[in-house]
């Protein structure tokens, strides 16, 4: 007897009760209202086939999951609307087979039939897959943004991707130059903040044999490894005075003066930067170009911070988990309602990589196949604690979760936190603080901690 295992995510009785009626005998349906619900029950009971209903961009948590997934499980999907568009989009961000309502009995029942005998890989698939997939979310805030960047893929404009720190900007900028017509040329980025200042216009620009001490060969510059393709300048408010200059000459003529050589190159590229600091703070204070900034400014993405999109919380931590099985067995199934409470109470400083950072120590710390609150880090309840105690909270370090406090005060008091944990272990202290070692040095440097 071959049995199956459906799961259906949908509010519609009707729905739920046309595929019971449709389902081959001695399958189990299981029904799930909501998004976050549905991936609860596929980690729990690994089902045979997937039916949801839904848009695009709300049912992407659902393919990211499929995708990382060692069993290719098939999802059929439901919109509201016969469009050729949505059936495009549904089936480029992985769906096997698409339907429309109003549904008919005989069109679900043969769709059914034919994934549980012939089971469709999205991967399979001559449509191109999402680029923006990846980027795990379910808010409305995400899906404009998604929607907004999309629309300036297809463009040349250079874009200027704002957010804080670990919120995925640079998921963002890889997104929009696959999705562009330049995805077959090269994406090179360059973070400024990871580049000694005298070092910096080398690296962007190149340099001729001789034009210094050092320079015993000539050496391509990251506008010219970038020709046809896109330059992504990640944390540019950190870029030098000097570098800036040039880097408006380029925007401005698409031309590049490579150190000592007499000759003006043009270049083909388009640049997309990014920064956590203020821009607008800078040129006030006089370490930001305006004119830059008007250059870079041309389309502007701002990304929201995971506080102000708490729905998102659950859909990325399934996912990280599902990636933490498959890589290392991890025995974590799901998360309380009581834990995924308080996880979406946290501030969350260090927005996704920190989310990523605590799923990481709960795979490590955590003994059991379902996470409860008790197993959460105590940074995290200690700061859920904090924003909800009110002011008679007596907590130590209090001062560093305070929102009073400005980002360049946070990053100070997190970077001395990470050197302290890993006593001065420089190496150490960039993995944990996900930063490379010239980025933590010169940030060091920059708060004078060294």
């Amino acid at each position: 007897m071959n049995l199956q295992n459906f799961l259906l995510i949908s509010k519609d009785p009707e729905t739920i009760r046309l595929l019971e009626a449709v389902a081959p005998p001695h399958t189990t349906v299981q029904t799930a209202p909501t998004v976050s619900e549905g991936l609860r029950l596929w980690q729990e009971t690994s089902p045979t086939l997937v039916i949801c209903e839904g848009s695009p961009y709300g049912l992407g948590p659902l393919f990211e999951y499929a995708r990382q997934t060692p069993v290719s499980t098939p999802v059929l999907a439901i919109g509201e609307r016969h469009s050729v568009k949505d059936a495009v989009e549904i089936m480029r961000v992985g769906a096997s087979d698409y339907l429309t309502k109003p549904i008919l009995r005989e069109e679900l029942q043969a769709a059914v039939a034919r994934l549980v005998r012939h089971p469709v890989s999205a991967a399979s698939s001559d449509l191109p897959r999402d680029r923006f997939a990846p980027i795990i979310s379910i808010s409305p805030q995400m899906h404009l943004i998604k929607h907004l960047a999309k629309e300036v893929a297809l463009t040349d404009a250079t874009v200027l991707i704002t957010g804080e720190s670990g919120t995925g900007k640079e998921l963002f900028a890889h997104a929009i130059h696959a999705t562009s017509p330049r995805a077959n040329g090269p994406l090179i980025a360059l973070n400024c903040a990871g580049i000694p200042e005298n070092l910096l216009e080398a690296e962007l620009f190149g340099y001729q044999q001789g034009a210094f001490t050092d320079a015993k060969h000539a050496k391509s510059g990251r506008f010219q490894m970038a020709e046809g393709g896109t330059l992504f300048l990640d944390e540019i408010g950190e870029m030098s005075s000097a570098a800036q200059a040039k880097l408006l000459r380029v925007l401005e003529d698409h031309m590049i003066d490579p150190l000592g050589d007499t000759r003006s190159h043009k270049v083909n590229i388009r640049v997309i930067a990014a920064t956590n600091e203020d821009l607008l703070a800078h040129i006030k204070a006089g370490r930001f170009r305006l004119d830059l900034y008007y250059r870079l400014n041309v389309y502007q993405l701002r990304i929201p911070p995971l506080r102000e999109r708490p729905d998102d919380i659950e859909p990325i931590l399934r996912v990280f988990l599902e990636r933490a099985r498959q890589d290392r067995g991890c025995r974590i199934k799901t998360i309380s309602p009581t834990a995924l409470a308080v996880l979406q109470r946290h501030d969350w400083p260090g927005n996704v990589r920190e989310l990523h950072n605590v799923v990481e120590w709960l795979t490590i710390t955590c003994k059991e196949d379902t996470i409860q609150p008790h197993h959460l880090p105590a940074s995290v309840q200690t700061i859920s604690a904090t924003n909800h105690s009110g002011p008679s909270s007596h907590e130590p370090n209090l001062s560093l979760l305070t929102f009073g406090l400005s980002f360049q005060e946070m990053e100070k008091r997190l970077l001395e936190e990470a050197l302290h944990k890993t006593s001065g272990n420089v190496s150490e202290a960039s993995r944990l603080l996900k930063l490379t070692r010239n980025t933590l040095r010169y940030r060091m440097a920059k708060h004078h901690l060294q």
